[in-house]
């Protein structure tokens, strides 16, 4: 993701007016700055359309925010399952944990013995248990920490773009 959203930024940011941007943006239709591009770009289309000029440049910057706001959205579609994973999945190694220790206390009562080999059935469940949880926790923690930090510095890109965008449009309509 990074890597596309910066060629497009920079392919973005060499551009002289808003209309060559169009052709980038389609180029780069994979980059979330396109989706923010098409925001921008239909709602500049329409005024220019309809007066000849930019009638209304607040309505262009909140359609660029919806755009930016679409595509955090889009970003952050699945985060919620690697938070979940990251936090239930400790516990539900820790609920194998005490079945296996149960198990493990059960087979002494049943068996009179206090030997490794009545108790450590259990216990070896116990601590597989305690793996399993802690290896799919621990991954996802990771996984959600880095993903969650690429989206604030798109987010972050996008916000700029926005700003790059309504800086265009005003070169390309007032001057």
């Amino acid at each position: 993701f990074r890597r596309v959203l910066f060629r497009s930024l920079r392919a973005f940011r060499k551009a002289e007016y808003l209309a060559a941007v169009a052709p980038i943006a389609q180029q780069h239709s994979d980059a979330p700055l396109s989706a923010v591009f098409d925001f921008g770009y239909s709602e500049v289309t329409r005024q220019v359309n309809a007066k000849g000029r930019i009638t209304n440049p607040l309505a262009v910057e909140r359609t660029l925010q919806l755009g930016v706001g679409e595509e955090i959205a889009q970003l952050e579609r699945n985060m919620n399952w690697l938070a979940t994973t990251a936090t239930v999945t400790p516990f539900i190694g820790l609920f194998g944990t005490v079945w296996g220790i149960i198990g493990a206390f059960q087979a002494l009562g049943l068996t009179g013995s206090t030997s490794m080999r009545t108790v450590a059935p259990g216990i070896a469940n116990a601590l597989i248990a305690t793996a399993m949880g802690l290896g799919a926790a621990i991954p996802a923690a990771v996984f959600y920490n880095h993903f969650g930090n690429t989206v604030k510095e798109m987010t972050a890109r996008m916000e700029d773009f926005s700003l790059e965008f309504l800086n265009l449009t005003e070169r390309t309509f007032e001057g």
